[in-house]
């Protein structure tokens, strides 16, 4: 009997260490080709005058960033730089009789803009390298000191997900007999209250993120919510298996395609998709767009926001209601464990 049980343990053990070395791997792979290679891909790019009289110098532009400008021809000046405000160009090429330039904005996108300006640079030592540069890069919207590389609201995303995904875990473990009911209760309070501390944090006490303060409270608890729901079905549905799809999902998956270390211009092309409909990328967008973008929001972000909560929710109430266990019961303790 002691050797079976020895076995058993050995068993359990080696399959725990499997899954810990798979799930750090993908950790690794994932984040090392979405973030650790960043290459320009698809920047929708307005461009201003006649292209034809600096075919040489567009043509040198491309050169310097794969070909991943996408032109789009507009009128004058003023409405490209009304389409980077509504983030619907990452750029603007503005040609004309004064030398041309490239319009760039950091608080769109820190990393797309620093891109695009060492592209100038380059241009200039390739075109031009002992005369007057042909290409002048000028940040239309730059980050403020609190926050110069755009990463705040990133930050307080994955402290939000690291909070709902946690406390899942060590509340099945510290309360093995809490009803469905206090369970959701619990949640609620955890996004409140989680969400403002991290909210008061980042704005109040360090002045790193400065936007409306209630959307910003209002982005990290759901955040939060969304990540606890999601935890809380795989843990019905798990059990203590529940780790590894929560993992995936906002780990390995949903932070390198949030946009938040690297925008989706510059991400590869499947993070780049992904991130769009994921419930990290759309928290990092909200944020982003109340802290620097408050006068032309989008609501895309906050509809897919939206339908991951009532999604989460729904799956929850089911998985509950369809098996009859409760978030802090597995297949293990249904019996001992009544739904309440």
């Amino acid at each position: 009997m002691i050797l079976r049980s020895t076995l058993s343990a050995y068993r359990a053990a080696q399959v725990v260490v499997v899954i810990g070395v798979l799930m750090a791997s993908l950790f690794v792979a994932s984040y090392s080709i979405a973030l650790g290679r960043p290459m320009p891909n698809h920047i929708p790019t307005a461009v201003v005058g006649d292209r034809k009289p600096y075919a040489a110098l567009i043509n040198t532009l491309q050169q310097q960033v794969d070909g991943a400008l996408e032109f789009h021809p507009y009128p004058s000046r003023a409405a490209p730089e009304a389409a980077m405000k509504r983030q619907t160009m990452k750029a603007a090429l503005i040609l004309g009789p004064q030398p041309p330039l490239l319009l760039v904005s950091s608080a769109a996108s820190a990393p797309v803009a620093g891109v695009l300006t060492a592209a100038v640079e380059r241009v200039g030592e390739a075109l031009a390298p002992h005369a007057a540069a042909p290409l002048h890069a000028v940040d239309i919207r730059p980050l403020p000191d609190t926050d110069p590389q755009g990463l705040i609201g990133f930050y307080v995303t994955f402290a939000a997900t690291f909070l709902g995904f946690s406390i899942m875990f060590n509340l099945r473990a510290h309360e093995p007999r809490m009803s469905p009911r206090s369970w959701l209760a619990f949640i609620a309070v955890l996004g409140i209250v989680g969400g403002l501390a991290l909210t008061v944090i980042a704005d109040l006490m360090i002045g790193a993120l400065r936007g409306p303060f209630l959307e910003i409270w209002a982005a990290a608890a759901a955040q939060i919510v969304v990540t606890a729901l999601f935890t809380s079905t795989m843990i019905v549905l798990l059990g203590r298996w529940a780790i590894v799809p929560a993992w995936l999902l906002f780990t390995a998956v949903g932070n390198p395609s949030a946009g938040g270390a690297v925008s989706a211009p510059i991400l590869p092309a499947v993070y780049a998709f992904f991130g769009h409909y994921l419930p990290t990328g759309a928290t990092v967008a909200v944020i982003h767009n109340a802290t620097y973008f408050h006068d032309a929001r989008h609501p895309e972000p906050i509809v897919v926001q939206l339908l991951w909560l009532v999604g989460s929710l729904a799956a929850l109430l089911i998985s509950i209601r369809a098996l009859h266990w409760t978030p802090v019961s597995d297949s293990d303790d249904v019996a001992d464990i009544a739904v309440r």
